[in-house]
């Protein structure tokens, strides 16, 4: 895999139309709506039911989407803008555009070694990569596979506060050494949402033993699962009531036993991998999360701090007294309550609540390099991208992850450049126009 120097959309369209002269088609379609058709039917049903699927009937899903198609482009002509600059400093690392690869747990629901090969096209482009608590390879598998790309490339760790304390420490001291340059708190996930996709099919990959890999790593938890082993507490045992839930039972134990860290016959035999899947569902959240453990994060990390799942003006302004560096306005790309607020339609208010003293991240609905000018004109210093990446992994590994995002990035520059812009700091307000 090679690095890409140049994002800019005049070089992305020169590469594929140079492909395409001799017959060579883009592996992933360079719009949404055909890359999400192509990924659903390279995905099987439970991939995705959990990474395409949202909550409820999926009106916040659709809210993301009406609420940045309620703002327009206005463009502005004759002025120069055969140069212009997407890079942006956040959190003391020169980024070469305003965009980071979300989190997404059980990643491997899609590909195996998923995480690996998101981390990977990442740093092929040198933007973010925030590795997912509910991961499917260990941070430091990840990290070191940036590394081999590009030495020191970009990373932030994301962080579901655990019910044991300890739990939490470990992680973050991990982030740390693993290069992590922020640590993202998700808030809006102390329990999950009601999302009929996965329910219709019965399928939660953690019980399967996808997704946990963050935990099956670290120290803490092996020492907890290990306790809760001693004190009599065993695994999942599936329900058998006939020879389809007897198969079905075994291809659960056998998931598990797969997953786990170690040799796939001494995780049959052990009822440690077993024990951890229930352990990582007892205690991956913690309901009771309040302002008074983010005031005392500082005094455990020496990290950055951004508080995701921030949608509300009182919310954000609590944060930034709580001296957090950044607040990520998201609804979990519409996956955790049905019928919430969009996200766009939340950042305006954000932005003014925050009032410059912190930055701004959003998430949800974001499918394209215009949808991230429009962001960044709102107020915005970035944007992540979810569900888009995911899809092109779905089709093309990393290097789909990678185009989908170069794509996205290369919109955005020419996006810039035909409104009549330079610069994505401080685009001007009238650059969008409200039309309701």
């Amino acid at each position: 895999m090679n690095v890409i120097a140049d994002l800019t959309g005049r070089a992305r369209q020169n590469a594929i139309y140079a492909a395409g002269a001799f017959g060579k088609r883009p592996t992933v379609p360079t719009d949404f709506p055909e890359l999400e058709r192509r990924a659903r039917r390279a995905m099987n049903s439970r991939a995705w039911a959990y990474v395409g699927g949202g909550a409820g009937e999926g009106t916040t899903m659709t809210a993301n989407r009406r609420a940045l198609n309620r703002w327009a482009i206005v463009p502005r002509v004759l002025r120069d803008v055969s140069e212009r600059d997407l890079s942006i400093d956040l959190f003391g690392s020169r980024l070469p555009a305003p965009v980071l690869f979300s989190p997404v747990g059980a990643g491997a629901l899609v590909r195996h070694d998923a995480d690996l090969l998101i981390g990977r096209a990442a740093a092929e482009l040198g933007v973010p990569y925030i590795f997912s608590n509910q991961g499917c390879a260990p941070m430091e598998e990840t990290a070191a596979a940036m590394d081999a790309v590009t030495p020191g490339s970009p990373r932030w760790f994301q962080l579901y506060w655990s019910s044991d304390d300890d739990l939490v420490d470990s992680f973050l001291a991990r982030a740390e050494r693993s290069g992590a340059s922020a640590v993202t708190v998700t808030l809006d996930t102390t329990m999950l949402g009601w999302r009929p996709q996965d329910l219709n099919i019965g399928s939660l990959p953690f019980a399967r033993g996808q997704g946990i890999d963050q935990y099956t790593s670290d120290p803490r938890f092996r020492e907890i699962v290990r306790e809760r082993i001693a004190a009599g507490a065993g695994g999942p045992t599936p329900q058998i009531t006939g020879p389809r839930s007897a198969a079905a039972g075994v291809a659960t134990l056998l998931s598990i036993a797969r997953n786990a860290p170690g040799r796939l016959v001494d995780n049959i035999r052990s009822p440690e991998p077993r024990a951890a899947v229930q352990t990582f569902l007892d205690i991956y959240s913690r309901p009771t999360l309040n302002w008074d453990d983010i005031a005392g994060l500082r005094s455990r990390t020496s990290l950055p701090i951004v508080l995701k799942g921030i949608c509300h003006p009182d919310d954000a302004r609590r944060a930034v007294d709580a001296g957090v560096d950044g607040v990520l306005v998201s609804n979990h790309g519409g996956r955790q309550i049905d019928g919430a607020v969009a996200s766009v339609d939340a950042l305006p208010s954000v932005v003014a609540a925050v009032d410059g003293r912190c930055r701004i991240i959003v998430d949800s609905g974001i499918r394209s390099g215009a949808d991230v000018f429009k962001v960044l004109a709102l107020g915005a210093d970035a944007a992540c991208i979810g569900r888009p990446h995911m899809y092109g992994l779905a089709l093309g590994g990393a290097d789909g992850a990678r185009d989908v995002v170069a794509n996205i990035i290369a919109e955005l520059d020419l996006t810039l450049g035909l409104s009549g812009q330079t610069s994505l700091r401080d685009l001007p307000r009238d650059a969008l126009q409200r039309v309701d």
